[in-house]
Order: structure tokens, then C-alpha cells, then sequence
């Protein structure tokens, strides 16, 4: 049932593949096989990812490329901006770069998205592929062909749909992880399991133990499901015009609180509070019970995640979610659960109500 790739369509038409993979020996094969021979490669990575998977990528291209360059910028968050981006220009251009030539994202979300921004304007558009080596990246931000880099602090606020050519995972990358980058990634399969699969919410409850050991079968199968739900949303939506927002379940508040912290909480992490918030007011609506929002915060600290946060004023979350991407003129996109599974997009939450979600993940009790 679980197999080794996942086809991702494109407007109907089939775009690119996902491998899973225990290691990087079938990526020279992979990319020969979509006719990549003797093209010209960037490796874009950072300063984490890059001195652990750089060389073992190289060596494994250089036979079949024309030529395989390099280039790796700070990790972290605060550097996914247009600076970086300026950087990478550069080193596309002094490598006389073109249109016929490919980049490689090798690392997390932060170096997929900024990569991918890259190639999407880079002499307007080249091919590039992504190899995600931490989990929110396999499991979220390396499929669907969304790229971008924070502006003055707003999340992926500048940005452009560009599809990848081929997603390559090789799963022992988990193993080189921190267990905070890991929790963190567990933040998007946690909500890939709310919002479209209960199934998979209920098993992430009941193998927790096993997810922890990173069994290579597990860890495949959990990151094979949780892909599948975000394939089969990107596909049905791929420009994020109606369904696909479901996604978006723990962003909204999520992304305020990444802003405000100064990007001193992960990712992952802020998207687990936000999700907090949101399982409160479909609590609050009625939709789901006190008992299965207790249950959902439950699991997302069973992965090491928060569902509150401290430091922080409620009415400056509440404002910065009035300038996030997810604004629907003058309303806020906002996912709710109308159960554990089953996902909606609303745009009546009131202020009220978002107020009283936000007091909620300040608490320090969540009683």
C-alpha cells in the first residue's frame, strides 16, 4: 500500500514525483531517467543541512551532469528574506546560469521555499528540484509548488507558485535531525490528520513510541499518508482558490504569534499553538467536544509541542492576523474543525471570538 512514489498532477496533466528513499542512491538514476542528463545543477542549501548532505549529492550528480555548483547561506528563519535571495542571484549569474539549468533545494522549509522563489524568477522560471531533509519540509512545504521569503517579517508574504520537477526523500536525513526540528515537522502531520483523516490522527495518538524510535517503515508510512492528504488538496486546487486553505488550519494565529516571538519559536511549533486556538473555537461553536479538544491538545504535547504561549499581548496577535495573506477583503480566512477529520473553511469568526481563542493559548493552565 505504501509505496516508494507518489505522482503529483498538475492541472490535470501528471508534474512531478515524490520518491522515498533510505538514502541518496537512486537520485542520480531519478534524475537521468526525467532526461537531466548532462544539464548544469545549483545546489542551494544552508549552513546546517550543507556540510552533511552537500558531498554525498555532489558526488552522486557530478557523473551525470555537465556541471554541479554549490552555494549554502546561514540557516534559519530570519534569513529567509530577499537578501538571501539577492545572493543566490548572483551566484546564478556569475556561474552563467540559464534557463536550460537547474537548481536543487537541499535542506528544510526555509531553504525549499527560498530555492523554489529563486528558480520561479530567476530569468522568469527554471527548473528545480526539491530533496527535503527535515520533516515539516517532507511532510508540508516541499510539495505543492509554493514558494517564498518573509518581508519585513510577514511570513511568505512575497511569493510565486512554481512547480517542482521531482521531490526527492531520503528518509535517513531524520536520523541527523534535532528532536525540536522533529516535533516541529509532527505540527503539520498533526494537522493533516484534522483536518482530512481521522484515521491518521487516531494512529498518530497510538504509535507515538514507534514514531519516536524513527523506524524507516513507520516513518514512511506516517510521511506516505500525511503527503497523500496534501497531494490530493494541492491537486484539486493547485493556485489555493478554495479547498487547499484547509491547510491553513493553525496559520492564521500561528503565523501572528511567529511574527511577534520574532521568529524565536519554530515554525512548526507556532503552527501546534495556532492549532490550539482553532480546535478552542470549534470547541466553543459546538463542533467539536470539550472532550476532543482536550484530546487534541493532548496529542500535539504528546510530540513535544506547546499549546500556549507567553510574553504577549492578545490585541497585537489579534492585529497582526488582520494583515496576513489569508484575508478575504475584509474578512479572515479562518479553518475550523466541524470534526476531528473534517475541516471548513469560515469567514464569519468574530473578533470576539478570536479574542477569547487567542486569551486561551496566553493562559498557562488552558483550564
Amino acid at each position: 500500500m505504501y509505496q516508494d512514489k507518489i505522482t503529483v498532477t498538475y492541472e490535470g496533466k501528471p508534474a512531478y514525483q515524490i520518491i522515498f528513499s533510505k538514502d541518496f542512491s537512486l537520485l542520480s538514476d531519478t534524475l537521468a531517467e526525467l532526461g537531466l542528463e548532462g544539464r548544469r545543477f545549483m545546489i542551494i542549501s544552508d549552513s546546517i543541512v550543507g556540510p552533511l548532505y552537500i558531498y554525498d549529492c555532489l558526488q552522486l550528480i557530478k557523473p551525470m551532469a555537465k556541471e554541479v555548483k554549490s552555494i549554502t547561506f546561514d540557516a534559519g528563519e530570519e534569513n529567509k528574506n530577499l537578501d538571501t535571495v539577492k545572493l543566490v542571484y548572483k551566484s546564478l549569474i556569475d556561474n552563467r546560469f540559464d534557463r536550460k539549468d537547474i537548481i536543487i533545494a537541499l535542506g528544510g522549509g526555509v531553504v525549499g521555499d527560498l530555492a523554489g522563489y529563486a528558480a520561479a524568477t530567476y530569468m522568469r522560471g527554471i527548473e528545480f528540484i526539491q530533496i527535503p531533509t527535515t520533516l515539516l519540509a517532507m511532510a508540508d512545504s516541499s510539495i505543492g509548488g509554493k514558494t517564498g521569503v518573509d518581508f519585513m517579517a510577514y511570513k511568505n508574504m512575497v511569493g510565486a507558485f512554481h512547480q517542482p520537477k521531482l521531490v526527492y526523500m531520503n528518509l535517513s536525513t531524520l536520523n541527523t535531525l534535532p528532536e525540536r526540528q522533529f516535533n516541529a515537522g509532527m505540527a503539520e502531520i498533526i494537522k493533516h490528520g484534522l483536518i482530512r483523516d481521522k484515521a491518521l490522527y487516531e494512529w498518530l495518538s497510538s504509535n507515538l513510541d514507534a514514531v519516536r524510535l524513527l523506524d524507516y517503515e513507520i516513518l514512511k508510512k506516517m510521511i506516505y499518508i500525511s503527503t497523500n492528504i496534501k497531494k490530493n488538496l494541492v491537486e484539486s486546487d493547485p493556485r489555493e482558490q478554495g479547498e487547499r486553505a484547509l491547510l491553513n488550519f493553525g496559520h492564521t494565529i500561528g503565523h501572528a504569534v511567529e511574527k511577534l516571538m520574532g521568529f524565536e519559536l519554530l515554525h512548526g511549533e507556532c503552527v501546534a499553538v495556532g492549532m490550539a486556538a482553532a480546535a478552542y473555537i470549534s470547541s466553543k461553536r459546538g463542533y467539536i467536544s470539550r472532550a476532543e479538544l482536550d484530546g487534541i491538545l493532548d496529542l500535539i504535547k504528546s510530540y513535544g509541542l506547546p499549546v500556549q504561549v507567553g510574553g504577549l499581548k492578545p490585541d497585537d496577535i489579534y492585529n497582526v492576523t488582520l494583515v496576513d495573506k489569508k484575508m478575504q477583503t475584509d474578512k479572515i480566512k479562518f479553518i475550523l474543525l466541524q470534526d476531528i477529520g473534517n475541516a471548513v473553511i469560515d469567514t464569519g469568526v468574530t473578533r470576539e471570538e478570536m479574542m477569547e481563542a487567542i486569551e486561551f493559548i496566553l493562559r498557562q493552565d488552558n483550564d
